[in-house]
């Protein structure tokens, strides 16, 4: 069986990280379904999706992390191309990744104690988000 979901988000722009667990958790329900494979993503190239325990001090150290791994305010090709101003988006969005699968077990994702689903906003701007969700299983 197959089962699809979405929903929506609107962010601040960077470096906005929204737990998006609970949303993923109420499609998995809906879903019925009880073993198998459940592909959460973002059809976009700006903006991310991990897992973090989202405290705010490691959420602090995930953003200045980020920053640090693809900084503002230097030359991007992207930039002179485009007149954006959003090639480190990209490039955070391409390091970090735009989409994250977990097993389903007994109805239930398999994550640790600690460990959320976080959607990462990686453009300079705020933006409205559709956020995919895709089930497989039994």
């Amino acid at each position: 069986m197959v089962y699809e979901g979405e929903f929506d988000l609107k962010t601040k722009g960077e470096p906005d990280v929204l737990d998006i667990t609970d949303n993923v958790k109420a499609i998995l329900k809906k879903s019925g379904i009880t073993s198998g494979i459940c592909c959460v993503f973002l059809a976009g190239s700006t903006g991310a999706i991990t897992t973090i325990e989202y405290e705010s001090g490691v959420i602090n150290d995930l953003k200045r992390a980020i920053e640090r791994m693809a900084p503002k305010g230097i030359e991007y090709e992207h930039d002179r191309a485009w007149g954006d101003g959003n090639g480190f988006s990209h490039v955070r969005s391409a390091l970090l990744g735009t989409s994250f699968s977990a097993p389903v077990r007994n109805g239930e994702l398999v994550l640790g104690t600690w460990q959320q689903i976080v959607f990462v906003e990686c453009d300079n701007r705020p933006r409205r988000r559709t956020i995919h969700v895709q089930i497989v299983g039994e």
